[in-house]
């Protein structure tokens, strides 16, 4: 298991935000990111990030005042699979670019054909 702190895995996440070009992250719309230690008792222990809500192409224009979006990373499934902090740091990257994605309504399956799988 890579050792990380709350504060540089929130960093890392960052980083990964930033990776996202701006005309989409200026799109991006009604989200909440967050970390979690793990996926919920419901969920497979493995699962390393989780989006919750109504992608952008399912909205119609009587989209109104909703809670959020959630996206949430799980910390502890990320840090298990890695076998080094710069694999860590990758997965972490992966793992949010393909949460932001599924809010824009891309596929899993589309996503591991991207390589963002």
């Amino acid at each position: 298991m890579v050792e990380m702190t709350d504060a540089e895995f929130e960093a890392c996440m960052d980083d990964a935000l930033d990776l996202i070009p701006p005309a989409l992250t200026d799109a991006i719309d009604n989200v909440a990111i967050q970390v979690a230690d793990e996926p919920g008792e419901d969920q497979p222990s493995t699962l390393l990030g989780l989006y919750e809500g109504v992608p952008l192409i399912r909205r119609d224009s009587h989209w109104g005042f909703v809670p959020p979006d959630v996206i949430t990373i799980f910390s502890g499934p990320l840090k298990r699979i890695c076998a080094s902090r710069q694999q860590l740091v990758e997965q972490i990257k992966v793992t949010v670019i393909h949460e932001v994605a599924h809010h824009f309504g891309v596929s899993d399956e589309r996503l591991h054909e991207l390589g963002w799988g």
